[in-house]
């Protein structure tokens, strides 16, 4: 697979589709690939096609489906992107389920590593501290029910809000973040 291979949404939705079709039944077919995605049969044989020519993907018609090492690469960037941003959106914003899959669905295309390194790092942070009292609120969004009184107390070890930024780990994520926009 050549490095410079670019893969539209379109078909990250494929292999997104192929290898979560396989993990739950240990194959994929076009007909899966139909059902999955709520496309037409033309529309599946296309970009089954086009995956194929890339060679990111085994296809033959009438035949199973599976990824080459270079489209299980993708598609479990994919499948790490979506999930990163499904959580996000239903642990830390408090959105339902369903909203937060189809929102997540549609971001994971367009985001960054530098903005997906960080917030698999803050979803990591929210669910594992044991004294989190971020919460979110309809009206006024995030709130943090800790004061600096509750600093001897129910408190992490962190400032009032629970921040506990390490300055060379900040500035290697700055860096990136400048590298990236000057690219």
């Amino acid at each position: 697979m050549p490095s410079n291979l670019t893969v539209s949404a379109s078909l990250e939705d494929y292999l997104e589709a192929i290898y979560h079709t396989v993990e739950a039944k240990g194959a994929a077919r076009a007909k899966d690939i139909v059902q999955r995605l709520g496309v037409h049969n033309s529309s599946v044989t296309q970009a089954l096609r086009s995956l194929s020519e890339k060679d990111l993907i085994n296809y033959a018609p009438y035949d199973v489906i599976t990824l080459t090492a270079g489209g299980e690469r993708i598609a479990l960037d994919v499948v790490k992107r979506h999930s990163t941003l499904s959580e996000f959106l239903n642990k830390v914003l408090g959105l339902p389920e369903t909203e937060a899959d189809e929102g997540a669905c549609r971001m994971e295309h367009a985001i960054s590593p530098v903005i997906l390194e960080r917030l698999v790092k803050f979803v990591e942070y929210f669910e594992n501290c044991p004294l989190n009292e971020a919460r979110w609120d309809q009206e006024i969004g995030f709130f943090c029910s800790k004061n600096d009184d509750d600093k001897d107390e129910n408190n992490c070890g962190r400032d009032a809000c629970g921040n506990n930024y390490d300055p060379d780990e900040l500035a290697r994520l700055q860096k990136q973040a400048r590298q990236q926009v000057e690219e």
